[in-house]
Formats: structure tokens, sequence, C-alpha cells
């Protein structure tokens, strides 16, 4: 047989061999995954912010995850969440037992620049109110998907939320990207069941009738038998799926012959053939007979919230939304993870939330604060600073950790739990060397950021009363005060970092200069949680304590860093004087017990903002960050463009 020679028996000059096949559809996929998940880490441009639709080069594909089961150290009932990005998913809740099995899943869109950090969250139930997060695992997808193994489980640690180090048992997932050619091979077999009214499997010119006829475009109705002809290509009077899978493949390329998705009706056509592509393919999945899990939620929290929680949503106490807290809706803080590109839930009292919505988002609260409530706020913050410096206040540690669960990482501390004789000694608690590395260190003209916290950032002031600080008299002059102000701040930019409680409460220095000298100016203790921040009714950066230093700079000019004092913050301390000569990322003081913010001021046109970070602050987003990670660049001193690596500084 002509094709049986070996090529060990090939003599000189006979014909060449043949060349090899060529790799499947399938592997060059996945090869392509490889390259942009390189390329990202070389030279990455994407933000945090999510994309409305999901452009041709962004797309990488679409992955299906399934979390299949664990095994607890005790026995509940269990359900698992799966966030990623700025959307949660659960599975239904398990049997009594410390081995749940859900082998629920959840088809995903990744993108090449998008999340792709997934968490995984377990709780165990409790029906009255809300469920108890027991363990937790992330994992990187592109990690999985660019293995060389076809569907696979992996064995992940599920790691106890007080504390990273220790593990409460395994749980399993696999994560699998589709091959596009089964993509579409499924998407016409879902598209064919529509229709096949006998179920062969095959359609008939009737059936293929009906089915462009769901499709609803008037179009392709007129031309129903012309179609039925192009896909019908071995002539036999009938389309099977392979024929209507080319024929759907070849027309989205050409002129799209589906305007409405056929399960939800949707109008489809709005951004790309991409996109609607992804919205079918997702929105079938949602019909079909697996164990698909629950979607429609922003955070693991908010999909662990029980029905107390619901029946309070439906009566409008509360509201779950990105945005601003104004009114009823002041209720929950989401922030998001710059690191994990993912929606989160501040942890904050029930009881703290409707005592703040009272005072700072109403008339009558304004009346209060207006008749004394300030003074008493006051008083109430010296008289806890003094008591967080008392030996007796060290009792109390144990129970702040319980509180802030899974948001206060302990085996970064620098000295053990034992070592802090007082709450304030562990409220500045110093961090271990290196825990926060800070990003291109041996670079002026890139600024970090100050502190652990939640940051906004605006390009002038006008941009950050549209969008976030809605007290009626806020203004830089009225920040800085008249020892402090110049007037290259006006129309400056600023950015601004929120600490709360949960916080390592060490501030940082954001830029290189000399200190040339710092302003106190007295005031309020307002709390500095949005729901004051975003009231018409006060002004907490203008009124509240403050201390301004002013950092000369030669690659942004003049820089201000204000540490503003909030209620049951005792002290602001600084660990630099004037003359001294700071380096970004140099420890630059502390706040003492309780929720405090930074504000630095640049002047007009000397920094450009990270885009991620001013794209969420435009949707009135605050984005949780670290210290030492980016946050913008000199305007003055063009340097190459920071990568998104570098910003999110992963550990």
């Amino acid at each position: 047989m002509g094709h049986s020679t070996s090529r060990h028996n090939a003599r000189a000059g006979d014909d060449p061999p043949p060349p090899p096949p060529l790799p499947s559809r399938f592997s060059r996929f996945r090869s392509r995954l490889r390259l942009r998940r390189r390329d990202r880490c070389a030279d990455p441009s994407g933000s945090g912010r999510p994309a409305v639709a999901v452009t041709a080069d962004e797309f990488a594909g679409i992955a299906r995850i399934r979390i299949v089961k664990a095994d607890m150290r005790f026995k509940d009932k269990f359900f698992a969440c799966l966030s990623l990005g700025e959307r949660t998913y659960r599975t239904e809740t398990s049997d009594n037992t410390h081995k749940p099995v859900w082998n629920s899943e959840k088809k995903v869109v990744i993108e090449t620049n998008g999340p792709h950090i997934a968490r995984i969250s377990v709780f165990e139930t409790n029906r009255f109110s809300k469920n108890t997060l027991v363990g937790y695992c992330e994992v990187d997808l592109f990690d999985l998907l660019t293995k060389d193994l076809e569907e696979h489980i992996e064995d992940l640690a599920l790691l106890d939320p007080s504390s990273s180090s220790n593990t409460l048992g395994t749980i399993s997932i696999s994560c699998y990207i589709e091959d596009p050619v089964e993509t579409e091979k499924s998407f016409a077999r879902r598209v064919l069941a529509i229709v096949d009214y006998n179920e062969d499997g095959k359609l008939s010119l009737s059936e293929f009738s009906d089915l462009m006829k769901a499709f609803g475009n008037g179009l392709a109705v007129n031309k129903i038998e012309e179609l039925f002809r192009q896909a019908d290509t071995n002539g036999d009077d009938i389309v099977d799926m392979d024929e209507l899978a080319a024929l759907l493949a070849d027309q989205q390329e050409k002129e799209p012959i589906i305007s409405n998705c056929p399960v939800c009706g949707e109008s489809l056509g709005k951004y790309d053939k991409i996109n609607d592509m992804i919205h079918m393919t997702l929105c079938f999945d949602e019909g079909t007979g697996n164990q698909i899990m629950t979607g429609g939620f922003l955070t693991d929290k908010q999909a662990s919230y029980g029905w107390m929680f619901k029946l309070s949503e439906w009566a409008n106490f509360s509201s779950y939304d990105v945005g601003l807290r104004s009114g009823s809706t002041a209720s929950h803080i989401l922030v998001f993870d710059r690191r994990a590109k993912r929606l989160v839930e501040e942890a904050i009292d029930g009881k703290i939330v409707l005592s703040m919505r009272a005072l700072y988002q109403s008339k009558v609260g304004l009346t209060l604060i207006n008749s004394g409530v300030k003074d008493i706020l006051k008083n109430l913050s010296e008289k806890q600073g003094k008591k967080m410096n008392s030996a007796e206040s060290a009792k109390d540690i144990p129970k702040f950790l319980d509180l802030f669960m899974g948001q206060i990482n302990m085996d970064e501390t620098k000295d053990p739990i034992e070592s802090f004789k007082t709450f304030n000694d562990f409220f500045v608690r110093q961090l271990k060397p290196g825990a926060r590395p800070i990003a291109y260190n041996d670079q002026d003209n890139i600024a970090t950021c100050a502190a652990d916290c939640r940051l906004m950032a605006f390009s002038s002031v006008d941009e950050s009363t549209r969008f976030w600080i809605k007290g009626r008299k806020f203004s830089i002059k009225g920040l800085l005060g008249v020892d402090a102000h110049f007037d290259a701040f006006t129309n400056g930019s600023l950015v601004i970092f929120r600490l709360a409680p949960q916080d390592y409460h060490r501030f940082h220095v954001p830029v290189s200069g000399i200190v040339e000298k710092f302003v106190e100016i007295p005031g309020c203790l307002y709390t500095v949680n949005p729901i004051a921040v975003n009231s018409k009714y006060c002004n907490v950066f203008t009124e509240n304590k403050r201390t301004i230093s002013i950092i000369s700079t030669a690659e942004f000019g003049k820089v201000a860093f204000v540490a503003i004092g909030a209620t049951m913050v005792g002290s602001i301390t600084f660990l630099k004087k004037e003359g001294d000569y700071v380096h970004k990322g140099d420890e630059f003081g502390y706040f003492s017990f309780g929720g405090s913010t930074v504000i630095c001021v640049f002047e007009k046109d000397a920094i450009q903002f990270d885009a991620d970070l001013l794209a969420n602050s435009e949707r009135s987003l605050e984005t949780l960050v670290q210290v030492g990670t980016t946050l913008g660049t000199s305007k003055r001193n063009k340097e190459p463009q920071v990568s998104e690596l570098q910003k999110c500084s992963l550990e």
C-alpha cells in the first residue's frame, strides 16, 4: 500500500513525507490561551473594571466550573458559593453530613484581562439569619485552563477564615474550557430541539421554517427555502445537527439570522456576534438538565443571607447594589477587590448601620448633630481611646478577630497576638518585613497607595463631588485650611484612602520628597463611613479633626497628605518630622482605634491615576487596595506604562 511505507525505508530521491496534520482547533485554542496569559503577565493592559461587552481580542473562552464535593471536619448542612468578578453563584444545600456532594456546575466567560481568580466559599446553614462561612479557597482559572489535561478534578484545601495557615477540609472542583467546535454543536443541538417535533435529530423544511420564524429575523424568514438549501449540503432534503451548526456559524459571520434569543427572547445584535454567542450559550445552559448553580448574587456574603435578609429586601428596608449609599439603600457596603478583581462586602454591624443612617442620612439627624451630638461623639471617642489603652482592653482582641473573620490575616502580623498588652497595641500592629512590597520602588515618578484601604480617585474636585462626596461645602481650600493651601492645589486631583476598623492602620508615604511642614486643624469626629460621606447633611472631610503634611517632590510638585480622624479614633501619630526626606513606601504614621481616612491632594495635571481606579470611582465604587500597590504616574515625566501585575502586587 502506498501509504504504508515507513519513513525509515525512504530512499534518497523519494517524495518527501507528507506534512504532519495540523493541530486540532481545540489544541490551537488552548495554545492561544497560554499565549494570551503569558502576554498578560509580561505587559497587561486591562483594568479591573468588568466590561459591558467582551471584545474578540479579550474573549478567552467559556469555562465550565463544577463544584463536586467536599470533605469537612464536622457534620452539618453545607452549601458552596463560586465568586468571579461581579457575579456569585451558589449550590443547593447538602444533606446533614461531613462529606457533602453538590455536583453543581456553572459556565462563565473568561476574558484574557478580566477576572480569573475564582473564590469558592463553603457555608454551614442557619435558616433563621445569615449562614456561617466555614472555609474558602481561591483558584487561578488560567492555571487550570492551560493544563494539557481534559476535564479533571482538583482537590483544594479549604482555608480557615480566621487564619489562612489552618485548613478545615478539602473541596473537589473541575474546570474545563469548552472546545469551540463542541460549543457550536451543543448550541445547534439545543436550537434544533426547539422544533424537532419527531425528535429524530433532523429538520424537515417545515421544521426548519418554524425555527427561522422563532429566531425573529424577518430577512431570514423571507429566505427560508434558500437557507434550507444552503444548509442541506448533501441534498437529502433534511438538515442534520452538523449542517445546522455550520449554517449558524457561517451566517453569524456574514449576515446573522438570529435576532432574538430563542430561550429568553432578548434582542441580539447589541454588541457583536461574540457576545450574541456567549449570551445564547449561557442562556441555553440554564435550560438543561444539569445541576446548575443559582445566580443573581454580587458576593458570596449576599448569597449566604437567610430569609430575614430577603424579607428586608422585599420590604425595601435594605438593598444590595453598587453605587452611592443614600437613604434606605445605605445598608450594605460593596467594594471591588483589586487583587482578585471581585466584589466583596465590607463587614459592619447591622445596628451600627441603622444608627448611622438615622444620624447622617436625615434632616432629623442633622438637627441632632447641630444640637450637640458632635460634642458627644468627640467625648465618646476620647473616652474610648483611653479605654483601648488599658490592660483590660486586651481581652477584646479575640472578639474583634471573630467579628472580622476572614478579613484580618494574622499570619502577616509581625508580633504574636499574645504580645499585645492593650487593644491599641494590637490595633496599630506592624506587619512582617516584605508583607507589603512597594511597586517600582526605584522609580519615584510612580506613586503608590498609602494604606490598606478602600480607595476613590478623582482627577478633579468636580468629579469627587459628582460621584462621591455629597457634603454641600466641600472644597480643597476648606479641606487644607489657610496654612496648608497653595494655589497649585486649586482644581487639583485627589485620592481618598478610607481605612475600616479591620484594616492595617499604619499609613505610608505615597511619593518621595521632603516633608515641608505639618498643620493641625481641630474639628469634629464624624464617622468616615460612606453612609456619612455620601450624605448631603454633613461635611465630614472639612469639619473633622485632621493633620496635614505638605511633601515637596521633584516628580509631582507639592503633595498634601491629610490624615483625618473619625469616630472612635483616639489619636493620629506621625513618625516623621519637618525637614525629613521620605521615600515612597516609608512608614509615615498610624491611627489609633477606629476607622479613619487619608486624603492626598495633588497639583493640577501632576498625576495620571491608574485607569482601573478611575473607572471604579466613576461608578461610585471603592477599590480595595494594599500599601505599595500602584496609584498613578507623574504626568511631568513620562515613563513606560505600569503593568497590571505590579498594580495588584500578587502575593
